[in-house]
Parts: C-alpha cells; sequence; structure tokens
C-alpha cells in the first residue's frame, strides 16, 4: 500500500460556476476486491464534469462525489484477487467518478495498460471519450466501411476521436463545427468536408456532399432543434444516436419521415452502466483500437492541460474555443 494517508481531491463546493472547484483533502481510499488503486498522473476533463459541477448530474451510488471520469496513471496498490495488474504498470481507466484526484480505485475490468506510443496526458484523455464512440458509434450504431457518418461538435473530445476511428474503419467521416478553423482541423483528423454551421445549413451542405444519398450514421450531442434536421439529412436505413443534449432534452420529428426512410432512433449514457458492460467495450479497444493507436494511426488530441488546483480554469476553458481534450496533471509521474 502507498504511504501517504491524505490526498488532494477537486471537490465542488456547492452548485455553481467553475469557482465552485477547489482544492480539499481526503483520506487515500484503498481498493477493494477485484480493484486497483491508481497513482492519477493526468486526468480528462469533460462535459458531464461541467453537469456534474453544476448539479445537473449526480454521480451514482458508491462513487467519490468529486468529479473526473478518466485517468491515467500508475498502479499504486491492488485490491484482494486483482490480478491482471502489477503495482508501477502504466494504466488508463474509465472511473464512474473521483478522477480529479491523486489516487482514485476502479474496477480492474474497467482499465487497461497505457499503449508505448501515449504519454500519460495523452492516455488520459483515452477511455471516456474512446469507451463513448466505440461503444455508440459501432456497438450501437454499425457502422460498417463505406458508409457516411455524421459527427456534430467536430472538434470536441467526442468528435475529434470519432472522426478518426470512422475514418480508420472505412467509413467516410462528415462533421459539423463553429468556425472555418476548427473545420479546417477536422478535415486534417480525416473528415471528408466539415460544415461551419454559423454559416451554413449542414443538411443540404452534407446532401450535396454526399451526392443525395444523406448520412447513414449521425452521432449528436446537441440534440434539440437539430433533432428534425438529422432525421432530414439521413439517408434511408440510417441511424441516429443521441449521446448528450447541450441544446435541450426535447424535439420534434416528422414521423412520417422516420417511417418513409426506415430510421432508427437510439442513445445511451455510460457513466451508470456496470463494470462488465464497460469490461466488454475495454476488450474491444483493446483488441481493435490500441493496435491503430500503437501504429500511430489514431490516438487522443490534447488541446491544452492545467494542473489539477487550476481545474475552475480548465473548466472555464471548456467553453473557449479548443481542438480536443482538456487535461489535468497533477504533478505525479510523467503527467
Amino acid at each position: 500500500m502507498v504511504a501517504e494517508t491524505d490526498m488532494r481531491v477537486v471537490e465542488i463546493a456547492s452548485p455553481g460556476g467553475p469557482e465552485a472547484l477547489r482544492i480539499a483533502s481526503r483520506p487515500v481510499p484503498q481498493p477493494g476486491p477485484a480493484e486497483i488503486l491508481i497513482e492519477v498522473a493526468a486526468a480528462g476533463v469533460n462535459r458531464p464534469d461541467v453537469m456534474q459541477r453544476q448539479g445537473l448530474y449526480p454521480p451514482p451510488p458508491g462513487a467519490p462525489e468529486w468529479p473526473g471520469l478518466e485517468v491515467a496513471g500508475t498502479v499504486a496498490a491492488l485490491g484482494e484477487g486483482a490480478t491482471q495488474f502489477s503495482v508501477g504498470d502504466r494504466v488508463m481507466a474509465l472511473v464512474a467518478g473521483g478522477g480529479y484526484a491523486d489516487f482514485v480505485t476502479v474496477h480492474e475490468d474497467n482499465a487497461v495498460m497505457v499503449p508505448r506510443a501515449l504519454s500519460l496526458v495523452e492516455a488520459a484523455g483515452f477511455p471516456e471519450t474512446f469507451f463513448t464512440v466505440w461503444h455508440n458509434v459501432f456497438q450501437r450504431g454499425g457502422l460498417t466501411a463505406g458508409e457516411n457518418f455524421l459527427v456534430h461538435g467536430g472538434t470536441s473530445g467526442i468528435g475529434t476521436t470519432a472522426i478518426q476511428l470512422a475514418s480508420a474503419f472505412g467509413a467516410r467521416a462528415f462533421a459539423t463545427a463553429g468556425s472555418d478553423d476548427k473545420c479546417r482541423a477536422a478535415e486534417k483528423l480525416g473528415a471528408d468536408a466539415c460544415i461551419n454551421y454559423k454559416e451554413a445549413d449542414f443538411v443540404a451542405a452534407l446532401k450535396e456532399a454526399t451526392g443525395g444519398r444523406g448520412i447513414d450514421l449521425t452521432l449528436d450531442m446537441i440534440g434539440g432543434d437539430y433533432g428534425a434536421r438529422n432525421v432530414d439529412v439521413a439517408a434511408e436505413d440510417g441511424r441516429i444516436v443521441q449521446i448528450a443534449v447541450q441544446r435541450g432534452a426535447k424535439a420534434e420529428f416528422n414521423l412520417f419521415t422516420i417511417m418513409r426512410k426506415r430510421l432508427t432512433l437510439t442513445g445511451s449514457t455510460l457513466r451508470n452502466r456496470p463494470v462488465a458492460f464497460k469490461k466488454t467495450i475495454a476488450d474491444e479497444l483493446s483488441a481493435k483500437v490500441l493496435p491503430l493507436v500503437e501504429n500511430g494511426k489514431v490516438k487522443p488530441l490534447i488541446d491544452r492541460t492545467y494542473p489539477l488546483d487550476q481545474a475552475a480554469d480548465a473548466h472555464r476553458h471548456m467553453d473557449d474555443d479548443h481542438i480536443g481534450k482538456i487535461v489535468l496533471v497533477t504533478g505525479r509521474g510523467e503527467g
């Protein structure tokens, strides 16, 4: 076990703006059965963390009350029955909460070894986005080679990951973003075209770009009025997967269009899913995606890092123009 008894965490003083985040001290957690204790080098910052800070997304039962859904670091201790890793291994993990800290525990099935091609900072930007994209685009959405794929928010952590993976597996990737610079970044990552939604109607632009076929699979984080537009741009037998609702949870659809095109509308959340379900994603990522990471074909795109005690600034930056992932670093290890 580690010698330290206390650690830093980023607590939420009360629901509100970024200023609600502050450094506090908590006991170092002890790993339970089949769990590992990770000494955190870096932790990814994600929209669900912002929602938790605002009081809109409470952690599931049993999870720490401080935010953080993905980490990378080294294994510091093993719980009873944990056999997949050794102390000192470099790992990245999807956690139900508590990643904004010096240490965090996680079931060993929800951690994977960090590929040699990634630094721990890069690895901290992997779990939440790659788990989410793999499940929703490939497992739930069934994307296959040759299909047209659209992701809204093409330069977000999810967007940059989705473009890379869709392209790597032979689909034609398209994106929307809010500036010409962001669109150029999305295209550099592999998007066939990126539509600046502030200057053009993405429905008309994408119908033209696809020769009238439309989009076979849309990954949407926007919601609201995008719902009907996703239906309009969908190809026959198209699928729409909803993973967030930044512009509202309510949408109005033309049901006849859904019927005529034989569309499938679905969605999911990941945080509350059981360990065994997340393990199925981890296993597929290890088999199918990590080799692409090792070969340099796919990797998390890091926009900026902040020290752990500047988590408030990191959250403020989430609302600024950024391309890729924002990561907190603890100053421990190579992070």
